[in-house]
């Protein structure tokens, strides 16, 4: 049901537009003056809102650039018994969808609700494909801090190579941002890129899911299945938590990797594939070869180039540019206007320990900006983002 907000100082008018809207099955609200609309319009969303221009307080066309400035995507009618043309323009240029003078023609103002209302379910629907779209789409790399710009130095140069590439950085530093923009400045971007978290397989399934098997090869193997090595053919390949992967699959791994060939699990026959390799970890692998746990050869052959991508404590530097980045994105997604981040609250945020790095990061301001108000201020932060282990200096 529609939500319409009646806002005019004159009770009787309020009370007939809300019989007639009722009647017309719209969910209505009312507001005597500019100052209680912009209350009611910060609790709750509205579709459209009628607003009278003459009252007391605050008039229409002051109350309209701030309802714009709280609610971007509500449509607006404005109303009066005052009109000319001229407050008519203006109010438009203001970004009022429509102005209807009074007395009110009903059969006009239940035409300008309806289209209103399809003016406000096409910018929902605009904004929802945006988000689908931007999505689909490679994210930018977001820091102008030393170690970010190296690392996007780094990129521009080898990505047109086949050389492989192991990313190394902690959980939530970017790591697959990095393969993507990898893959994206390749010659093979019109190819796909396969993702593979070797973490998150069992060390049973993880050869299987790798190289694809036959039908009947094991128990459960109802039906022949594609490996992610043949899926990503043209492409690139990019194995997430490559330190993570059993020895016996880290040997079948790299004689794909010396052969340009894989078998399928259960199959005798040998598959070739064009892969471009790009492996992350967040483990120290020479330790994890020191240790017994990876295999030496298979690390030279997936490090020919090695990108390091900085935690957010060594780029602390480039939180204020995140923070900007995130309040946007976010803010596109809840299709609600940005909040202001006050100076001391970045500060404060430039303090903490990110153990999460950038996912912690888009966490804590996507929280901050559902309980805050109109903007976000220390006491915020402290509010709702301190712990135990995150003290104010």
């Amino acid at each position: 049901m529609a939500k319409i907000l009646i806002v005019d100082d004159e009770s009787s008018i309020r009370r007939t537009l809300r019989e007639i809207l009722e009647f017309e099955k719209y969910e209505v609200s009312e507001a005597g003056d500019g100052l209680d609309a912009l209350a009611k319009v910060k609790q709750g969303g509205f579709d459209v809102i009628l607003l009278d221009i003459k009252m007391p307080k605050m008039d229409g066309m002051e109350a309209l650039e701030r309802i714009r400035e709280t609610a971007p995507d509500a449509q607006i009618v404005m109303i009066s018994g005052h009109a000319t043309i001229d407050t008519a323009v203006e109010a438009v240029k203001r970004g009022a969808f429509d102005f209807i003078s009074k007395p009110l023609d009903l059969n006009r103002l239940l035409i300008t609700l309806r289209n209103a209302l399809d003016r406000s379910n096409l910018v929902v629907e605009t904004k929802a494909l945006r988000r689908k779209v931007s999505q689909s789409k490679v994210q930018e790399i977001i820091g102008d801090s030393e170690g970010i710009r190296m690392v996007k130095n780094t990129i521009d140069r080898i990505a047109p190579t086949d050389a492989r590439v192991l990313v190394l950085g902690s959980n939530g530093s970017g790591k697959e941002l990095v393969a993507r923009w990898i893959h994206e400045k390749s010659a093979r971007t019109s190819g796909p890129i396969v993702e593979v978290n070797c973490a998150a397989i069992p060390s049973e399934l993880i050869e299987s899911e790798l190289f694809g098997h036959e039908k009947g090869s094991f128990t459960s193997a109802i039906k022949q299945r594609i490996g992610k090595f043949e899926q990503a053919h043209g492409g690139t390949l990019f194995m997430d938590e490559i330190g993570d992967m059993s020895l016996s699959a880290q040997a079948k791994v790299l004689r794909a990797l010396q052969e340009s060939r894989i078998t399928r699990v259960g199959g005798e026959k040998e598959i070739a594939v064009d892969v471009r390799i790009v492996a992350a970890t967040n483990k120290d692998l020479r330790k994890e070869i020191q240790a017994g746990r990876f295999r030496e050869d298979l690390y030279h052959r997936l490090a020919v180039i090695v990108v390091h991508v900085p935690s957010l404590n060594e780029r602390r530097a480039d939180i204020p540019l995140l923070i900007n980045h995130f309040n946007e994105q976010i803010c596109a997604e809840y299709g609600i206007a940005p909040k202001r981040f006050e100076p001391q609250a970045i500060e404060a945020l430039q303090e903490l320990n990110w153990t999460g790095n950038i996912r912690e990061l888009r966490n804590v301001v996507e929280r901050l900006l559902i309980l805050s108000h109109e903007r976000v201020v220390l006491s915020d932060v402290q509010r709702y983002v301190y712990t135990d282990d995150l003290v104010v200096s």
